[in-house]
């Protein structure tokens, strides 16, 4: 390293009169090792400069060249990174911020050093030092440092001492007095010995003639060391006395510090017992109240839940270090405790008691209710149990288990309780639905246990159990009283071979009626037990928080939650779990007596599906609103689901219906039944889904159903013996296109344009195959004109052709009378009147259309006829206008 330094001094630095104090061989961090240099620099020339160079060896490697130089007054922070280990790493903060690597720590130490000292020297502003450690930094700068930082210029400067101006001005006036003392130094300087030498004569004389004062000084002297003594003598004596007193106030001292001490403590003690009298004494009335309050009344529930707030708050206290050693703290802590479990106990017993009696009461006001379609309201027993909500708090807080158990009882009892009404509930729904009224009355006064037609009843309910309460012939008066309104005939809207056309409007306005009421009073229900589950029992409705408890696999058993040990609270997405649980187990029956109604709806008219579909996604979607993750909202998409699937079955069961279709072949096809029904489902499902939720269900099923028809449609022409294909493709297309023009169905916008090209493409085929040709010979002769012409020849030679000449032509029109074309124009007006139906009245349209044909075909032949035959003067027997009136004729006389 002294080489480079050495090399570098005499290569760079020296020719730009700077001086090299300190360098250090650097890289940069987190990059290839690209060796170079800083060097601690200093101009020789004032005033000093001092910079900090970067120099770099150049790529043939042959001699070094200075690359970048910062001025030391620009440096804001040196950073060494660590002060207490050793780290090659440091950073210097310029304009920005620069990373380094030295190649050892010891390089790294000294160039920083000699970083400060040249800051300590030459800058006034004081660069802040990071992470370097206390030996690097001095206060000061030694003189020794002082010449190694600027190179030994000032050697000299401890023994030279400057002439201030007077000593100056002395030696100038004595210079003056000798005139030769710039001339000749040796005299001046030998007259300065001889008046030194002078001097220092009468400075002796001085000294000898104060003799006397100096003897009269010691005697003085001498009486002076007498009176130290003296003054010695009675200093020991005070100090003696001063001992004494000393320890005297010594042990006042000790005394009065024993008593502070004493106080201190005493007044420490007196507050804590201040503190564990306040914290841990329960009154009186509220030890009483624990054990006697009347939990019946309203102020005994009252003075109750003060009192175990207050047991709570005495429990809780946090207590000081030692005072759970205490024996009072411990007996004052076991007795809280067992008025804690005394309390708690009572609390759960008579809560065990109201749910068993609200139970009982609630029971007796079924029958009230057996004969409407409403459900019990719960308003009263929930009024009367939220009394008790803070006492369930606290129970919750201080027994986890007893709270734990009323929920569980709580369940059971209710569960019970809303089971009998809910299933009381959908039997009046069925029976009101199936229009069974004298059945209804007998349902109201026969006793539950004595129903002997459940076993006839469980086919609606699958497992989920039997109808209890039900009537004698449920399943069978649905079945009959459907089967009376409804034809065998295989329709697009039956599922239990019903027919469509006989169905009541009047029923099914009736059903839909009453599945909304079956919803809306279901929905007020389980909203307010959830309200009331929520209150009562402390829980969270709308909080959540990440790793909840999960559910249990049994929202019937007994636990609540999984990974929950009994005696401790739950979390709070884990009491979110735990309505839901509770809800599950209290409302069990409601999915699936939802499901039995919704199969009965079904098997009644599988045109049903439509409303409930309708009824449960608004009801479903109101529910999502207000808590997406609710009991109601959950099982609501459940029951939807299985609506959902039915309205798919029945589509599908549809679609098959049409490829089951049958024609007759003695009968003409016309108006196919699954065209007309669709025309009837279409009309009457738009009334139904007007702004519902579920439009893009229905959107779907239009369009499965549309492609179905269209398919079966041109199956069923193909297939038709008796009517053309064209007949039957041009008028149920025709009816297609007039049911969606009507309905303005805007999913079915592609296929309404379709229908009508379809509509249009076979009517122009059926003109053209039913017109054929009826003036043949004639349109044999022409189509041989037009082969001649095609051949080469031209139009107005074509007469020269023996076969086509002007006699030829004259015999041809002459076989083709008015009196004959009339007649078979007649001929082929019946027939299209047999091939048409007269329900879509599209004969007059077919009509118009041949009309039109047939002009074209003779303005077709009069032009051939003007142009092969120019001048001959031949011409059809009949004119357009003849043409027109036999048509109008032949439609009027039909």
């Amino acid at each position: 390293m002294t080489a480079i330094k050495h090399a570098l001094q005499r290569d760079i630095f020296t020719p730009n009169d700077e001086r090299l104090l300190s360098i250090v061989n650097v890289c940069k961090a987190g990059k290839k090792k690209k060796n170079c240099f800083l060097c601690a620099t200093v101009t020789t020339e004032r005033p000093v400069q001092v910079k900090v160079v970067k120099v770099k060896k150049s790529d043939k490697g042959d001699f070094y060249k200075r690359q970048i130089a910062w001025a030391l007054r620009d440096l804001a922070v040196v950073d060494a990174k660590d002060a207490i280990k050793e780290n090659p790493e440091f950073d210097l903060h310029f304009e920005k911020i620069y990373k380094w690597v030295a190649s050892s720590t010891a390089e790294k130490n000294a160039f920083i050093s000699c970083i400060w000292k040249l800051n300590q020297r030459y800058l006034r502003k004081k660069i802040d030092f990071v992470n370097v450690s206390s030996q690097l930094l001095e206060e000061s700068v030694p003189s020794g440092e002082n010449q190694s930082v600027t190179g030994g210029d000032e050697e000299a400067g401890d023994e030279y001492q400057e002439l201030n101006a007077r000593e100056e001005q002395d030696i100038e006036i004595m210079m003056e007095g000798c005139e030769y003392a710039i001339s000749n130094a040796e005299a001046f300087a030998e007259r300065l010995s001889r008046e030194l030498q002078v001097l220092d004569g009468a400075n002796i004389q001085s000294i000898m003639a104060s003799e006397k004062q100096v003897n009269i000084l010691m005697k003085l002297l001498d009486e002076a060391l007498k009176e130290v003594d003296q003054i010695e003598f009675k200093l020991s004596s005070y100090e003696e006395m001063l001992q004494s007193v000393k320890e005297q106030m010594d042990q006042i001292s000790e005394s009065n510090h024993l008593i502070h001490l004493s106080n201190t403590n005493n007044v420490k003690l007196l507050s804590e017992i201040e503190f564990l009298v306040n914290h841990m004494d329960l009154a009186k009335g509220h030890i009483k109240a624990l054990q006697d309050g009347d939990l019946a009344a309203s102020r005994g529930i009252e003075a109750c839940t003060n009192a175990a707030d207050a047991l709570l708050q005495c429990m809780n206290v946090a207590l000081r270090p030692g005072h759970d050693m205490l024996l009072a703290v411990k007996q004052q802590q076991q007795r809280f405790g067992d008025l804690r479990e005394h309390f708690a106990r009572r609390l759960a017993s008579h809560l065990n008691n109201v749910f068993v009696q609200q139970g009982h009461d609630q029971s007796s006001t079924l029958a009230q209710h057996s004969v409407e379609l409403t459900l019990p309201n719960h308003h009263p027993f929930h009024r009367d149990l939220l009394r008790y909500a803070k006492l369930m708090e606290w129970l919750k807080s201080t027994d986890y288990g007893k709270y734990e158990g009323l929920t569980k009882n709580y369940m059971d009892y209710l569960s019970r309780l809303y089971e009998r009404e809910i299933k009381d509930f959908f039997e009046v729904a069925k029976i009101k639905m199936t229009g069974t009224t004298k059945e209804s009355k007998k349902f109201a006064t026969l006793p539950r246990k004595e129903s002997a037609v459940k076993q006839e009843t469980e086919s609606l309910h699958g497992s989920s159990g039997k109808l209890t309460g039900s009537t004698s012939s449920l399943n069978k008066l649905s079945v009959q009283s459907s089967g009376n309104r409804r034809s065998q005939s295989s329709s697009l809207l039956d599922m239990g071979n019903m027919s469509a056309s006989d169905l009541d409007v009047a029923d099914r306005t009736k059903f839909d009626k009453i599945f909304e009421q079956v919803l809306s009073e279901l929905e007020p229900l389980c909203l307010a037990e959830q309200d009331f589950i929520s209150k009562f029992f402390k829980l969270q409705q709308h909080q959540s928080m990440p790793g909840s408890v999960t559910e249990a696999d049994d929202p019937d058993g007994g636990t609540l939650s999984r990974q929950h040990n009994p005696g401790t609270p739950l979390p709070v997405s884990s009491e979110k779990d735990m309505i839901r649980q509770m809800m599950t187990k209290i409302f069990r029956c409601i999915e699936p007596e939802l499901n039995n109604l919704i199969a009965l709806g079904d098997k009644i008219d599988s045109f049903n599906s439509l409303y409930m579909l309708v009824k449960m996604s608004h009801h479903v979607w109101t529910a999502q609103n207000v808590d997406p993750a609710s009991f109601l909202s959950t099982t609501l998409g459940n029951v939807l689901v299985t609506v959902k699937r039915n309205f798919d079955k029945c589509i599908s069961n549809q679609i098959r219906q049409m490829e089951e279709v049958k024609i007759s072949k003695k009968s003409k096809v016309g108006i196919l039944p699954f065209v007309a029904e669709f025309e009837e489902f279409a009309g009457l499902a738009e009334s139904i889904f007007k702004n519902a939720e579920r439009r893009g269900d229905l959107d779907k099923a239009y369009t499965k159903l549309i492609r179905g028809v269209f398919v079966n449609v041109e199956k069923v022409a193909n297939e038709s013996q008796k009517t053309p294909r064209d007949v039957v493709m041009m008028e149920n297309f025709h009816h297609i296109f007039a049911t969606l023009s009507r309905l303005k169905i805007s999913c079915l916008e592609a296929e309404k344009k379709e229908a009508k090209q379809k509509y249009t493409d076979h009517l122009q085929s059926y003109v053209i195959y039913s017109l054929g040709q009826p003036l043949e010979k004639l349109n044999h002769f022409f189509e041989g004109v037009e082969a001649r012409v095609a051949q080469g020849i031209r139009e107005e030679e074509v007469s020269y052709q023996l076969a086509f000449n002007k006699q030829e032509l004259r015999k041809v029109i002459k076989e083709y009378p008015g009196k004959e074309v009339k007649k078979g124009l007649d001929n082929l007006y019946k027939k299209v009147d047999k091939h048409l139906c007269e329900e879509e009245n599209l004969l007059q349209v077919v009509w118009h259309s041949m009309q039109d044909e047939f002009i074209r075909q003779y303005k077709h032949f009069e032009g051939l006829i003007a142009r092969c035959y120019p001048g001959s003067g031949v011409t059809m027997e009949f004119t357009i206008q003849d043409i027109l009136d036999y048509c109008s004729s032949i439609a009027q006389s039909h």
